[in-house]
């Protein structure tokens, strides 16, 4: 049974919108804590005065609500609990078990007095000719693992020893208090579950061994540079015969899947998107380990990893940066805020330091440059902010 913790972050988020004629959308790996965060959000309102007969609240991975599939039915199903002359607010949890599901939503939408909340695990349902379909009348909400402030605040302890299990562990609620056996078999199922139900269904694809061969590929190599053709020309060395084409649009898929998030790289200098060798990074720490094989390897790698996710939560688009042969591991933006980051097991080694630093040097703005490490000595080199990664995921919010 999952724990429940306060993701007041979100539930602030949804409020900023309650009663907004925009239909809430929670996205999202399966699992990640969408479902709670309505829970909690409908235990928020009937706090505020809103009484329980004005919500009304269906999940469609629940079997009494099997029937509701069709979208004629889900719509005649909550028209009919309706209240009348009072705000009703509605709760659907996976919308994407629902063909054609956005007919439904844009009649709902029509009503008045209605104020809609939806979770989906597949990003692809929001893009192209969905998001014509609802005209643009909806606003997403991203929804993340745990960080490791929240996962440190589910699991209290020694904080260095804690992160060291979170880098494993992951933040998916209901994997922290398994032992690695029974939490190898929950992330097992998370992981079938994504490539069965919100890919292979969906996008009927038919080589399922393949994909699943991409994804454990994506495992052993977050951050190095990938593209397509990489992918696939290493594949077909290993007897596994396929093309750049295919190997493109299983990529695509996994990212529909939120599995994992592609970064492509930043030209400093020409300011424009290079779009050759994307690096790609896993929504989960967990799901990676898994697939992995319950390997813990290259730890550098692993923590480039956690600072993406962390950076990711506080709501920062990234990108590699790049100029010249240098490359920065993030370059972060968020309104007129620009941040770079490295990210490095320890600079204690002078030769490391100076290979960490030397992308910094090359960059010709004055916005801040961190360099992360498990280092626990703090400093400034060259105008470089030298930080603890530990000290850094548990800072107040930027």
């Amino acid at each position: 049974m999952e724990k429940l913790i306060e993701r007041t972050e979100y539930l602030d988020k949804i409020s900023g919108f309650k009663d907004k004629d925009l239909i809430k959308t929670l996205t999202g790996v399966r699992r990640s804590g969408k479902s709670t965060l309505l829970r909690l959000y409908q235990k928020r309102l009937m706090e505020q005065g809103v009484k329980e007969e004005q919500i009304i609240s269906v999940n469609m991975e629940d079997l009494r609500f099997e029937d509701l599939h069709d979208y004629h039915k889900l719509y005649d199903y909550i028209c009919s609990h309706l209240v009348a002359d009072q705000m009703n607010y509605i709760f659907i949890d996976e919308i994407q078990e629902i063909e054609s599901f956005e007919k439904a939503l844009n009649s709902l939408q029509l009503k008045e007095n209605t104020d809609i909340y939806i979770t989906g695990s597949n990003s692809r349902m929001f893009s192209g000719e969905l998001s014509t379909r609802l005209s643009g009348r909806y606003v997403e909400i991203p929804v993340y693992p745990f960080t490791f402030a929240e996962f440190l605040q589910m699991n209290p302890g020694n904080k260095e020893e804690r992160f060291m299990q979170f880098m494993k562990t992951g933040g998916l609620p209901a994997a922290i208090d398994l032992d690695e056996e029974r939490r190898t078999e929950y992330l097992r199922g998370i992981f079938n579950t994504v490539l069965l139900k919100d890919i292979v269904e969906r996008r009927r694809f038919s080589d399922v061994v393949l994909l699943e061969t991409v994804s454990r590929y994506l495992a052993d190599n977050i951050s190095n540079p990938s593209s397509a053709k990489r992918i696939a020309d290493y594949l077909t060395s290993a007897g596994r015969k396929t093309t750049p084409m295919t190997i493109d649009n299983y990529l695509g898929a996994l990212e529909d899947g939120f599995l994992v998030f592609a970064v492509s790289r930043y030209d400093l200098k020409g300011k424009r998107i290079l779009e050759r060798q994307e690096k790609y990074y896993f929504g989960d720490l967990g799901l990676r380990y898994f697939l992995s094989g319950n390997q813990f390897r290259d730890l550098g790698r692993v923590l480039e990893n956690v600072v993406f996710l962390e950076l990711k939560k506080r709501g920062y688009t990234i990108h590699t940066g790049r100029t010249g042969q240098e490359e920065v591991d993030f370059m972060a933006t968020k309104g007129d805020r620009v941040y770079y980051y490295q990210v490095c097991a320890s600079v204690l080694d002078e030769n490391t330091r100076e290979r960490e630093l030397r992308p910094f040097m090359k960059i010709q703005d004055n916005y801040p440059k961190i360099l992360l490490t498990l280092d626990k000595i703090p400093m400034t080199d060259r105008g470089i902010i030298h930080q603890n990664i530990i000290d850094f995921l548990l800072e107040e919010r930027a």
